[in-house]
């Protein structure tokens, strides 16, 4: 109950503190306070719908868009610093920061929406190691991971020439007896040897030596110092959770289809990936290019998204689409998230929250991919591949036993989604809706008028 009053009053600090910017505006800004909040307003507009004209176009049309992007904001402050009110105006943007802070922390999922369930485990007897001497710029060798894996009595395998079969590896290490896997490396890695831990039901070590850790940062492992994962192996509790498959190719955290894959399929993207994207995007965002898909996410019927992104388990709703963490690993189902974004007007509205539509958010025991394309590019836990389509993606709920530190950093708690309703609600002392138990129906928004979206009710 005291969890709840302190949350009600954080939500009143909020609208306070937002109410209390936009009276410091107009009340020192005298009697044309009220136009320098509309042109800032519609500045802000100016700004991100040139942002998206700078991606959408080419040659001219894009430098004039650029230009927009710079000037508009420079002539808004000058307006403020000649008026004098350039302090006011830095105030309260810091008090709306503020307010933005209060309501996010209000508006935060329970305890329970987001602690991943953990169990003792005994210290392995025989582990076995998969290392990439070269994933994450060498952190194998700068943190002598073979070393202290060795010490602690696990066997290691380096991955020091190319082409190697992970998982051949993995089931080869089983059949002489091992009783863990683990891979210090990338995402991509980690997938494979996770999908042969998941058949044999053997606990799987992670260990933070690649170059982004998505999948370690979901876990609560500590990114900085992979040493720390090791700790596993003698003082090591376990948790259950899903494993995302795709056309029977495993995947822990995503698999991207659309712009982004189309982006890094292209042989140029290596060597060049902001011109690469830059030259690519005008096409993509006005269908000239790049595969018509249609997704199907348990009846729900997608039709020619721009960018789709199915995950292993959903991504948090606090930002636009959603793709920065995952609070919980175990929920047994798929994150969608579908994007058509095909005018500047959609764009601004889409990116200020006026509205979702062209966003479209939900969750799915399976997805099925289909284009009029033998096959299309598909980027899995950050590596471009081809799959023949109609692609299936499905989650193998729990199926994968992670034996995780007893000492690590932790699974951030995740933030509350910005909805001014729901913060307002709970400013009156009504507590805000519950997060989705495990394996519910996450709420919906159109992509498009064409997007079937069903009930609730009538979902499988």
């Amino acid at each position: 109950m005291d969890a709840l009053r302190a949350r009600i009053w954080e939500a009143r600090a909020s609208l306070a503190l937002a109410v209390l910017a936009a009276a410091l505006l107009l009340s020192f800004a005298g009697e044309g306070g009220g136009w320098l909040v509309v042109l800032t307003a519609t500045a802000v507009v100016v700004v991100l719908a040139a942002g998206f004209w700078f991606l959408q176009q080419r040659g001219v049309l894009r430098w004039l868009a650029l230009a927009l992007v710079v000037a508009v904001p420079v002539a808004v402050l000058v307006l403020f610093v000649v008026e004098g009110l350039l302090w006011v105006a830095l105030l309260a943007a810091a008090l709306l920061a503020a307010a933005v802070l209060a309501a996010r922390t209000a508006l935060r999922p329970d305890r329970s929406a987001w602690e991943l369930p953990v169990v003792d485990a005994a210290a392995p007897l025989r582990p076995f190691v998969v290392m990439n001497p070269r994933s994450g710029g060498g952190k194998v060798t700068r943190f002598g991971l073979q070393e202290k894996a060795e010490a602690m009595g696990a066997e290691v395998a380096l991955l020091d020439r190319p082409h190697v079969d992970v998982q051949q590896l993995a089931r080869d290490a089983l059949a002489r007896g091992a009783d863990l896997l683990g891979v210090a490396g990338g995402d991509g890695t980690q997938a494979l040897v996770a999908q042969v831990a998941a058949d044999a039901d053997v606990p799987f070590l992670v260990i933070s030596a690649g170059t982004r850790n998505h999948f370690a940062l979901d876990l609560g492992l500590d990114r900085e110092d992979p040493a720390r994962c090791l700790d596993a192996l003698r003082d090591g509790v376990e948790a259950r959770i899903d494993l995302g498959e795709i056309n029977g190719r495993p995947f822990v955290n995503n698999a991207s289809f659309g712009a982004y894959a189309e982006i890094v399929d292209d042989p140029a993207y290596r060597d060049d990936k902001r011109g690469t994207t830059l030259a690519t995007l005008p096409d993509l965002l006005g269908g000239r290019r790049g595969a018509h898909l249609v997704a199907d996410a348990d009846g729900v019927v997608v039709d020619g998204p721009q960018a789709l992104l199915v995950s292993n388990d959903p991504y948090e709703a606090s930002d636009l689409a959603g793709m920065g963490r995952r609070s919980r690993l175990d929920r047994g189902v798929l994150g969608v998230v579908a994007v058509r974004v095909g005018s500047a007007r959609q764009a601004v509205g889409l990116l200020q929250g006026a509205h979702r539509r062209g966003l479209l958010r939900l969750e799915a025991r399976e997805v099925v991919v289909s284009s009029p394309e033998p096959a299309v590019p598909v980027g899995i836990d950050g590596e471009s591949v081809h799959l023949s389509t109609p692609v299936h993606c499905t989650v193998r709920p729990l199926a994968l036993r992670v034996r995780l530190p007893r000492d690590r950093p932790g699974i951030r708690p995740p933030r509350g989604r910005l909805d001014w309703a729901s913060l307002w609600r709970l400013a009156l002392g009504r507590p805000p809706a519950s997060t989705p138990a495990r394996g519910g129906p996450e709420q919906r928004a159109p992509l498009s008028a064409g997007a079937s979206v069903p009930p609730s009710g009538d979902r499988p």
